[in-house]
């Protein structure tokens, strides 16, 4: 089994009210794990379909140093 990883995942979801940018700090195994989990909550929070969700960035954050 792989490592988690953290992604911080910025965007737009695009309703006809207007649109909304969002930045996700979401964990995973990979990118399109996080990606996945993303559509779910948006979509569940937002009552946003997959294709109203415009992903602009899916960068991996580097965890601080543990001392």
């Amino acid at each position: 089994m792989g490592e988690v990883k953290t992604f911080r995942i910025t965007g737009e979801i695009k309703k006809q009210i207007g649109n909304m940018k969002f930045s996700k700090v979401l964990n995973g195994l990979g990118k399109d794990q996080v990606v996945d989990t993303l559509y779910s909550q948006l979509g569940s929070k937002h009552k946003a379909k997959r294709f109203e969700i415009a992903i602009a960035k899916v960068e991996e954050v580097k965890a601080a140093p543990e001392k």
